[in-house]
């Protein structure tokens, strides 16, 4: 039996390997071109969602800045307590212009809805939407609007680059990028006539009509997983969408290991539709593919250890590609199973809150199940 049982996690990882989208592939990417000149950019909008976010606005706004010249940003002050309104004036910059943001709306996510209180004011044809905490190196928006434009899609959005300092961050976040695309395929994403949508919500470029087409924000407005389930309204309504990786976007906020469970826990059980079932399926089969196959090379399970070995090393080698896209040191993948395991106790911990109730917590506010 135990033998049997690595047969079908060694075929598992083998397929994988095999899958023709590649879902483990790096080559979904866009940076900045080194020494792009600065362009024009009245025909763009950025949209800046801030809830408490003073610590990192300033930077935020000076990376946008060094985009090019005529364009506009739009802070919606999300109710902060912190002096993030206040930061952003004392910035001065131009074309910078702060929304106090109104209080929630019943049956509205924080972030969505300060969207569309900012998307109202929006009056260009281009939308740009920016978490507070990511800054963009010169030149990133000149390569999303050129990518927008070349392949005529209708949104572009990259998976920031989140910072990777600290070594629990080196541990666990190229691990969530890598589950991500596991999840959400580039490939299968960026293909139109696949149904499959992937968007990564910090970076977003969008054409304007394209976001009123599908009746703004509202559309989304309850989502957990926002940028995805923009993604596919766009998508369901007749547009095309890309998503890439990229170094030219990064995450200027620290992550505590509680942080990253927070951060999972947040939507993890919504990425199972909140089913049993599927949660006891993605249970099962993450630890047929990453724990079972370790267990046996070391002897705590019975089995063959060098059939284990190999399931193992062909289970951890997909990673190996993210965590080189991150100039990370591939010796990170061997430490990939104990990851897995991390994150999928992250899982059971946002069904554990789903059943006491709370649907998702976030920057202070608590969402609750609809009874």
């Amino acid at each position: 039996m135990a033998t049997a049982i690595l047969l079908i996690a060694l075929l598992v990882a083998v397929g994988v390997l095999l899958l023709p989208w590649r879902p483990w592939s790096t080559r979904e990417a866009l940076d900045a071109s080194p020494g792009a000149p600065a362009e024009d950019f009245a025909d763009v909008t950025v949209l800046v969602p801030a809830r408490n976010e003073a610590a990192v606005i300033a930077e935020t706004l000076a990376g946008l800045a060094a985009q090019g010249t005529n364009l506009t940003v739009l802070i919606i002050d999300d109710q902060s307590s912190d002096g993030t309104a206040e930061v952003v004036c004392a910035c001065g910059l131009p074309g910078v212009e702060v929304i106090a943001g109104q209080a929630l709306a019943a049956g509205w996510s924080g972030k969505l809805w300060a969207l569309e209180q900012g998307r109202w004011r929006v009056r260009t044809p281009l939308t740009l939407l920016l978490d507070a905490d990511i800054v963009l190196s010169p030149g990133t928006l000149v390569a999303l609007r050129r990518r927008l434009r070349q392949g005529r899609l209708d949104l572009v959005s990259l998976m920031a680059h989140l910072g990777m300092r600290s070594p629990h961050e080196k541990l666990l976040l190229p691990a969530f990028v890598y589950f991500f695309k596991l999840i959400y395929p580039f490939r299968l994403a960026n293909d139109p006539r696949r149904r499959t949508a992937a968007a990564a919500g910090g970076c977003v470029l969008l054409r304007t009509e394209a976001l009123s087409r599908i009746g703004g924000f509202n559309a989304v407005r309850n989502a957990l997983i926002d940028d995805c389930s923009l993604a596919a309204a766009v998508k369901a309504n007749g547009g095309r969408t890309w998503i890439g990786l990229t170094h030219s976007a990064v995450s200027r906020r620290r992550y505590t290991p509680a942080d990253v469970w927070n951060m999972v826990a947040r939507t993890a059980y919504t990425q199972l539709r909140y089913s049993p079932s599927l949660l006891v399926a993605c249970t099962a089969l993450m630890t047929l593919y990453y724990l079972v196959p370790p267990a046996a090379m070391l002897g705590l399970m019975p089995g063959d250890a060098a059939l284990g070995a190999a399931a193992c090393l062909l289970a951890v080698l997909p990673y190996v590609p993210t965590l080189r896209y991150y100039r990370l040191s591939a010796a990170w993948a061997l430490l990939l199973p104990l990851v897995a395991a991390w994150y999928l106790a992250m899982t059971w911990s946002s069904a554990a809150r789903y059943y006491r109730g709370e649907r998702s917590r976030w920057k202070g506010r608590v969402y609750e199940r609809s009874r």
